[in-house]
């Protein structure tokens, strides 16, 4: 039997304020990912999403779905 999480991940606003556009930190993603692998959450399924913010700015976000075995 499996347990499922579904996670929003997506970088701060203050970049999008001031760049117009915020991208995702690979450094820090890499991070986000390892520690839930550390918790036993296996990546099943990730989906990139541009999300609007007030208006005029853009984000990178992605929505990533993870499962891990319940004991």
């Amino acid at each position: 039997m499996y347990e499922y999480k579904a996670v929003l991940y997506q970088e701060g606003m203050l970049g999008s304020l001031f760049l117009g556009q915020s991208k995702i930190d690979p450094v820090k993603f890499t991070s986000f990912l390892n520690k839930n692998a550390r918790e036993g959450w296996e990546v099943v399924t990730m989906e990139k999403d541009i999300r609007r913010m007030l208006l005029f700015w853009k984000r990178e976000a992605y929505v990533v779905l993870m499962k891990r075995r319940v004991k």
